[in-house]
């Protein structure tokens, strides 16, 4: 395969991988439906918290999707995502409407909420494998880049729901199951055939700054009119449902222009030189080039088979260098799970990111509790905010180079301290502090899960990544436990007899917990920070 046939098909991997990541943030259009299933199923608000950590709970079990991608095709790891997520949210769906004759015991929509929960972490896996394995000296961009239009998600079905059910908002519950059901099997099954491990020989071509820079810019712009447009009513510029699925569309068809572009100039190359075509095989073998990848933080792994060799950082133990090269030691989750910077940097995760994503998980609730009638705006809204969160890190790591960045333990002490002071603010009844809260709040934890992957990547390898990083969001599944619960606690506590709360109160005492356990996050990503210093300062 040419250079720029690699090329080509490496950028059609990352659209595809784009695409996917849109549709697969099912669980975050939870809080935007969550108050009409309380009602169709006579719920408590105990019970809704705990659906929410159902949906988390199924990230437990992600490590077997990571077992899955080492052992199976890409595409099949893909297509038994989509199929648990049609199982899932398609069996609640005939639940809700009838067309099952039993009405459903609470265990099996426990069951089924977990199952669709799960499936999220099988296509994220294959997501996350891609990127790496593609795009070698470009990982930290190509996954922030890609995983902040999950953060699209909530955007993508509330228009698409409210477009097609907009005379009906009665039954806007029962859409969003079918839609979280047959939506991602659709974009999978669209993809799959290149969303693939692609060969780009012993390294990756150099000219790749203009496709990143394009992307960039497209993705800024699809953010930027995703969070005008959700304010809905509240700015100046408000599309109907219909055309705000129209025009996020346009903007997720856009990043095709990179590798067709790139098709167009391989056909362009041929005609002016045809012994242009090998060159990125003999990438790897040229000592400047080599010095070069050095330069920009890579580090290889000595003789290991050509899918493995360029990767990024080594692990919290000895650097050694050969040759000029960094080699690193690879961390199975064994001794993973053994080591204190693999708490230190669990707990900081459960005290910011999962805390973060609790909150956005019931903001549905919270909303509903201080009186407004735009939940699907702010849920929208916060969902965009958490979209720039994400992409916030790609943009950092690809222009400014690691001797200017503080390293990623030092950033994630900068991203848990605001959502610790957000918490604090939420105290103040003003639809302003909510708005300027949630937006914090969505950013932060936004940025935070982007840059986990290449902190699990850094501090213990490549090789066991699709493994140790599940095992790591597993925290997810127990912060939604532990945080939703005792949140539903206080608010049945501060309810009244049917169960419902309205008010400051429902959430007063539940948000100085969270902003308390976010102050320790904080203090234990600066524990974190000091202990990998040294690590980092040598491979920056």
């Amino acid at each position: 395969m040419s250079s720029s046939s690699s090329k080509a098909f490496q950028w059609l991997s990352l659209v595809g991988i784009i695409w996917l990541q849109s549709i697969n943030g099912t669980n975050t259009t939870f809080p935007a439906y969550s108050s009409q299933l309380k009602n169709t199923l006579s719920l408590s608000q105990l019970q809704i918290n705990n659906l929410v950590f159902a949906s988390d709970a199924g990230k437990l079990f992600g490590w077997f999707s990571g077992i899955a991608a080492t052992y199976l095709p890409l595409w099949l790891v893909l297509m038994i995502g989509s199929l648990l997520g049609l199982i899932g949210y398609g069996v609640q769906f005939l639940f809700v409407t009838n067309r099952i004759s039993s009405s459903p015991a609470y265990w099996q929509i426990f069951l089924l909420t977990m199952v669709a929960g799960n499936s999220v972490c099988w296509i994220n896996t294959v997501c996350y494998v891609v990127c790496i394995r593609n795009f070698p000296f470009h990982q930290q961009v190509a996954v922030g880049l890609t995983t902040s239009y999950q953060g699209l998600s909530a955007k993508i079905y509330t228009d698409i729901v409210g477009a097609v059910f907009s005379s009906s908002p009665h039954k806007r519950a029962k859409a969003y199951l079918l839609l979280n059901s047959l939506l991602p099997l659709l974009v999978c099954v669209v993809v799959a055939s290149f969303v693939r491990d692609i060969d780009v020989g012993r390294g990756e071509p150099r000219n790749m700054a203009a496709g990143f820079k394009l992307m960039f810019v497209v993705t800024i712009a699809t953010g930027i009119y995703a969070v005008i447009t959700s304010l809905g009513s509240m700015s100046s510029i408000h599309l109907s449902p219909l055309q705000g699925v129209i025009g996020t569309s346009l903007f997720l068809l856009m990043p095709l222009v990179v590798p067709i572009g790139e098709k167009m100039g391989e056909k362009l190359s041929r005609w002016r030189s045809l012994d242009r075509e090998n060159t990125v095989h003999n990438f790897c073998t040229d000592d400047q080039k080599g010095l070069e990848s050095i330069e920009s933080g890579v580090v290889k792994e000595g003789e290991e088979e050509e899918h493995s060799t360029v990767h990024v950082h080594n692990e919290v133990g000895e650097i050694q260098i050969r040759h000029g090269i960094c080699v690193r030691e690879e961390i199975g989750v064994r001794l993973m799970v053994k080591r204190i910077d693999f708490w230190l940097y669990f707990l900081v995760y459960i005290f910011s990111a999962t805390i973060g994503l609790v909150f956005l998980n019931t903001f549905g609730q919270i909303v509903e509790s201080r009186g407004s009638c735009r939940t699907s705006s702010l849920v929208s809204l916060s969902s965009s905010f958490g979209f720039f969160g994400r992409l916030m890190t790609s943009l950092l790591d690809y222009f400014f180079s690691r001797k200017y960045m503080i390293s990623r333990p030092a950033f994630l002490v900068t991203l848990a301290a605001p959502i610790a002071g957000a918490f604090f603010l939420l105290l103040n009844p003003s639809n302003v502090s909510l708005i300027i809260s949630s937006a914090i709040i969505g950013v932060c934890t936004g940025a935070i899960t982007s840059i986990a992957v290449s902190i699990t990547t850094e501090l213990f390898g490549t090789k066991n990544f699709s493994v140790n990083h599940n095992v790591v969001v597993a925290n997810i599944s127990i912060g939604s436990f532990l945080f939703g619960y005792s949140s539903a606690l206080v608010y049945r506590k501060e309810g009244n007899e049917d169960g419902s709360c309205l008010g400051m109160a429902c959430y007063r005492s539940t948000f100085i917990i969270w902003g308390s356990l976010c102050t320790l996050g904080t203090t234990l990503a600066l524990v974190l920070y000091a202990r990998t210093r040294m690590f980092y300062s040598k491979i920056s």
